[in-house]
């Protein structure tokens, strides 16, 4: 799939759609919609539909940032928000599975495809015998880098190795690469003590680095399962406030944004 607190609401999305709007604290006349996003892509997407789209649609549209991967669904499950953008499916499946939380995808919004990245190597065939791999310490994100590793043929995963893949799932290892597991936000920071580091494309575009120019290993798009979702608590996927977000994010206009924004860096997967 970054760190602030988030207080507990009160039993706001128990009351099903309509009680959403208090999770912004605005009283159960604000029909406002509170997203949690990360900084960038999620946070920057949703202040450019917030700017030029919602008014359009009748959206009133408030963002909160995060700076882990963890907060926003908590606070989504708790009431504190009303969605979030930043998390794929497998994440928000394994979140659910281990936090006994009950999250939903309403839409696909685009792929921040996941990168490596290296101050030492400029390409593959550069990588030495017995280098220094760091990847994400979160389960689903490790899965995802190892299979990355795996797909450009550095290392070999058992074939029933799932999203929550792990070093201890490799079964051949020719460079004998050593990895190092790391919070996702630590990533970027690790890129002067290791040879390699993969990276969630949201913590790489927040470093300054460009996954489509400077990642030495990049996912291909086509199959790719982890584009980033809008989430709601379930039973909240028909709110009004919701249903009409999603419409902007699959929208040709926030198609465009993202496709000369960030220039191959995120893709558009849906919209026309």
């Amino acid at each position: 799939m970054r760190k602030i607190a988030v207080p507990l609401a009160a039993a706001a999305l128990a009351l099903g759609p309509t009680a959403c709007g208090a999770g912004s604290g605005g009283g159960p006349d604000d029909d406002t919609l509170v997203v949690g996003a990360t900084a960038v892509p999620a946070g920057e997407v949703l202040d450019h539909i917030k700017k030029h789209l919602a008014d359009k649609e009748g959206l009133k549209l408030e963002v909160k940032e995060f700076t882990d991967y963890v907060l926003p669904n908590t606070a989504l499950q708790e009431g504190s928000l009303d969605a979030n953008l930043y998390q794929n499916a497998p994440f928000l499946d394994n979140f659910n599975k281990t936090k006994g939380t009950d999250l939903v995808s309403v839409t696909d919004a685009y792929l921040p495809p996941m990168g490596a990245y290296s101050k030492r190597v400029k390409d593959p065939s550069d990588i030495k015998t017995g280098a220094t791999v760091a990847v994400p310490n979160e389960s689903t994100n490790e899965g995802r880098a190892l299979k990355l590793l795996a797909a450009k043929g550095l290392i070999e995963l058992k074939k029933d190795a799932g999203v929550t893949a792990s070093p201890a799932d490799i079964t051949a290892n020719p460079k004998k690469l050593t990895f190092k597991e790391l919070e996702p936000a630590q990533l970027p920071r690790s890129l002067d003590d290791v040879d390699l580091a993969v990276i969630n494309s949201n913590y790489a575009l927040d470093a300054g680095l460009d996954p489509a120019k400077d990642a030495v290993l990049l996912e291909s798009v086509k199959g790719n399962e982890y584009a980033n979702v809008l989430a709601v608590k379930k039973g909240n996927e028909d709110d009004p406030r919701v249903k009409k977000l999603a419409k902007l994010l699959t929208s040709p206009e926030v198609r465009k944004f993202i496709q000369e924004k960030y220039k191959g860096a995120v893709l558009p997967v849906t919209g026309g």
